[in-house]
């Protein structure tokens, strides 16, 4: 997915409340949108370079969106919206090969008690397929999540019960930056989900994971990486 050429840089100064942000330019205070409701205390440090997005638009509470994040070593994206797109992208592309025999591909689609990100179909049948955003890092792993969710836990346990009803299901964990070895679900934050995830391996969901390649230009997902249970 490429960027707009004209990212704005700034400095991170506050969070204000899950989905606002105070960053400087120019030496002004402004504004932001986060799109994402996790902790994000790696990224969200005072005095961060950041790079946003201009959104212009009446409707808009602010003009801009917190896109990038510059760590020193590497850039992380802080949009929770990024891994639907990116995984969107990767199967038009046929950049997915475990699901490249599924020619049709939906977004958005209920099962259960659940909406889940994608539903792949082909003349052998149905994936249900659910996206994780991952922004922590620690070690070389990508920890999810690094707050408690409930509504992971439920798209797991639903993605359980389509494998029960004789569909394929599948999770893809995307760390959105590069300086990432492996994922695990993060036991500390939330043993609930851990559990969870793996009651749905045991009963027979998929799990993959991907960095990302992180430029001021665009993000792709990037090499595929283990799941530590």
């Amino acid at each position: 997915m490429d960027y707009p050429s004209n990212l704005v840089e700034g400095r991170f100064k506050a969070r204000l409340n899950r989905f606002l942000a105070l960053v400087e330019i120019n030496g002004h205070d402004v504004g932001v949108h986060v799109a994402n409701s996790g902790r994000m205390r790696e990224l969200l440090v005072p005095g961060y370079r950041v790079l946003l997005r201009r959104q212009p638009g009446s409707h808009r509470k602010t003009g801009y969106d917190l896109a990038l994040v510059d760590l020193g070593s590497t850039l992380a994206s802080a949009d929770a919206r990024l891994p639907n797109i990116l995984v969107g992208e990767a199967l038009a592309l046929g950049r997915l090969s475990q699901f490249s025999e599924y020619a049709d591909v939906r977004r958005e689609v209920v099962f259960g008690d659940s909406r889940l990100d994608f539903m792949l179909e082909s003349p052998s049948g149905r994936c249900y397929l659910e996206t994780k955003s991952v922004t922590l890092v620690v070690d070389g792993i990508g920890l999810f999540p690094d707050a408690p969710t409930l509504r992971g836990t439920k798209h797991m346990h639903s993605l359980a019960k389509a494998v029960e009803e004789g569909h394929r299901a599948a999770a893809i964990f995307v760390v959105q930056r590069e300086d990432c070895q492996a994922v695990a679900p993060h036991g500390v934050n939330d043993p609930v989900f851990g559990a969870a995830l793996r009651e749905s391996v045991a009963a027979g969901v998929e799990v993959y994971a991907y960095n990302c390649r992180v430029t001021e230009k665009d993000i792709n997902l990037n090499r595929m990486l283990p799941v530590q249970y």
